[in-house]
């Protein structure tokens, strides 16, 4: 059998998205009863990490130890990847020594690179297009507010970027409507939203984009690498914050979300994100129980 990645949603079915949240949900349940989950002694788990990360390392790492498993980590000082060796050697030399790669880069592209010559799963852990493991985990915290989510309604308010584009992924795959609220020069990318019109929604309006939503999700300004453009950045989000009055037009039940880290006062008000609406410790710790689901998919 042909090896297996997840470099975005699409790697799997909808069948199998499906499944995978279901199993996230036993494997967490089973976390709190405090049951040994033990499935992969003596296997190893690369973390090639050329940005810096929180809840990525920290879930992942969490998740292959209670697994069984052994992870390394592979920061930039510690590894010359692309630079003093190609990224087809880098991927040839680690899929023989492991069992699966967890990659977090830059340029969505060296990711796929990677997996075209890797012999193992390839996990993305985060690129410039996508970021799929947040939303495994934003989806599994959805329905355990919600239940099922077909034929409900998120709202995306602020940059169209990795985060926002996996929510776009999500939308066709699980059945919801997406209503992003971003302004211009910081949408989504063109093609994706094209080929996802029958279910995604664009807004220069907040109001427009949160009225009758489910789930109130958004992201920081200015992500990883694009500090020199803060100032330019928080001009152009002036009246997408995420505050009290927003969340009034959202649904009674609505859910707020964040992949977190968060600046409050700017994409959310405090009153927000630490308000009764809020579920992001939830969010953050599902990372662990939905990546440990995601890794027992791809490994068998």
């Amino acid at each position: 059998m042909s090896t297996r990645h997840f470099l975005t949603l699409t790697d799997l079915t909808p069948d199998e998205l499906g499944a995978l949240i279901a199993r996230a949900g036993e494997l967490k349940a089973a976390h709190r009863r405090g049951d040994r989950q033990v499935r992969y002694p003596g296997k190893v788990m690369a973390m090639l990490f050329e940005k810096s990360s929180t809840r990525t390392r920290a879930s992942f790492e969490a998740a292959w130890t209670h697994l069984g498993g052994h992870s390394m980590f592979l920061s930039p000082r510690d590894i010359q990847l692309g630079r003093g060796e190609t990224v087809e050697d880098s991927a040839r030399v680690l899929s023989r020594m492991v069992d699966v790669l967890v990659v977090r880069t830059a340029a969505h592209e060296r990711l796929e690179l990677l997996a075209a010559n890797s012999t193992v799963p390839v996990i993305n852990a985060l690129t410039d297009r996508f970021h799929p493991c947040q939303l495994l985990a934003d989806i599994l915290t959805w329905t355990e507010r919600h239940g099922d989510i077909r034929g409900r309604t998120a709202a995306f308010i602020g940059d169209g970027n990795n985060v926002c584009q996996s929510w776009i992924k999500a939308a066709r795959l699980f059945g919801f409507e997406l209503r992003i609220a971003a302004p211009a020069g910081y949408r989504p990318e063109p093609e994706l939203l094209a080929t996802h019109a029958d279910c995604v929604q664009v807004t220069d309006d907040p109001a427009a984009a949160a009225a009758g939503a489910d789930v109130v999700v958004t992201d920081v300004w200015a992500s990883m690498g694009q500090e020199d453009e803060s100032a330019a950045r928080q001009a152009a989000f002036a009246g997408y914050q995420v505050d009290p009055a927003l969340m009034t037009k959202a649904a009674p039940a609505a859910i707020f979300m964040h992949c977190l880290p968060a600046h409050r006062g700017e994409e959310v008000a405090a009153a927000v994100i630490d308000g009764p609406q809020s579920v992001v410790w939830d969010e953050a710790e599902n990372r662990l129980h939905a990546q440990k689901a995601l890794l027992e998919l791809l490994l068998g």
